[in-house]
């Protein structure tokens, strides 16, 4: 069926729009030795030419005086393995925290046992660590009190696990703790990394500032609907999952200017690209602790973000929607293209593309 311009307008972008052939060997299942140690794909947005480099060079390609922003979510070992009472297995994943009163605390949580999560069931995680399922939910959630003999933050960091992607298919790892984490990781919420910002070492930070670049800091806390596959025919039809973001006075301000001043803003990250978009306003970028829906997907006006860093993402997915959209549908097909001919590493762990406007 051939489908016309109207139709598109009408559908939406279809899903088998954003697929693409990978080779399961290219599904990074560890980080690169060094953090900063990963491949980059450079893009020229819009117009698709291509340049291979590396992650140490995304300062040499960043324009003069670039705003560079970051997620400085952190990832929580969100992962609890555990037993009911009754017996049997039950796994919980945090999602977001509720109600804190220290010894206990209430959670949205995704889980499953044998027999399915019921409410009143009671789950043993050991380390002192407890649960009791309050209320399920529609879509796998549900809600829990946990319970530690002294504190539940504590209790969690000591017997929880660091929740890696599906794709990964290992046992998260004690070195997890550091390399699926953010070297400017600092408030807690996230169950999933701002993967792009793995790549950057506190030396390069330091490093993009003496070449007279800004760095500024936005947090969004990364859901598991990050992980959840586009199941609409059309991506018109699919709801994105909420999530929580927060962008301080101070930084709406210097965003502010350096829009003012024509400063290009670069986002390490879609998580970035989301903050900054979802609270641009006619004023400009609006302050304040906020949660989004936003689903960038072609075609999409750019407000903010002037360049993007970012890794390669699944087919079918949310967040290839938005790199197609930024960097133009075509270029970002033959990025990937090019990404797999030439044996990239995929996903989390995997190798980073800039899309920029000019190559340099």
């Amino acid at each position: 069926m051939r489908h016309t311009a109207s139709h598109r307008e009408r559908c939406g972008m279809r899903l088998d729009e954003l697929d693409y052939d990978l080779p399961e060997t290219l599904i990074a299942q560890s980080p690169p030795e060094r953090r900063d140690g990963a491949r980059m794909l450079v893009v020229q947005r819009g117009k698709g030419e291509l340049r291979d480099a590396e992650v140490t060079k995304f300062i040499e390609c960043l324009p003069p005086r670039s705003v560079v922003v970051l997620n400085d979510t952190k990832v929580i070992p969100a992962r609890l393995h555990g037993s009911k009472k009754t017996g049997g297995k039950a796994e919980l994943l945090l999602v977001e925290l509720l109600e804190d009163r220290g010894a206990e605390q209430r959670w949205l949580v995704m889980g499953r046992a044998s027999k399915g999560l019921k409410p009143a069931m009671e789950i043993d995680f050991g380390g002192g660590l407890g649960a009791t399922v309050y209320k399920r939910l529609d879509g796998g959630f549900a809600e829990v009190w946990l319970r530690a003999e002294a504190d539940v933050k504590s209790a969690v960091r000591e017997v929880g696990e660091m929740p890696l992607p599906p794709y990964i298919r290992r046992e998260a790892a004690e070195g997890d703790r550091d390399r699926y984490q953010t070297v400017f990781a600092e408030r807690e919420g996230a169950v999933a990394a701002p993967t792009a910002g793995l790549h950057l070492t506190k030396e390069m930070l330091s490093q993009i500032e003496a070449h007279g670049h800004e760095v500024l800091r936005v947090t969004l806390h990364v859901g598991p609907g990050t992980f959840l596959p586009v199941k609409a025919s059309t991506l018109a039809e699919h709801e994105m999952h909420e999530e929580r973001y927060c962008i301080e006075a101070d930084v709406a301000a210097r965003l502010n200017q350096a829009r003012t001043e024509g400063r290009p803003i670069i986002a390490v990250g879609t998580t970035v690209v989301r903050t900054l978009e979802s609270a641009a306003g006619p004023d400009g970028v609006q302050a304040g602790e906020e949660r989004t829906r936003l689903f960038i997907r072609p075609p999409y006006d750019f407000q903010v973000v002037d360049g993007l860093l970012t890794n390669f993402h699944l087919p079918r997915s949310t967040l290839l929607a938005l790199v197609m959209a930024f960097g133009g549908e075509e270029p970002v097909r033959a990025a990937y293209r090019h990404a797999v001919e030439n044996k990239y590493r995929f996903f989390s762990y995997g190798d980073a593309m800039f899309l920029c406007g000019e190559m340099r």
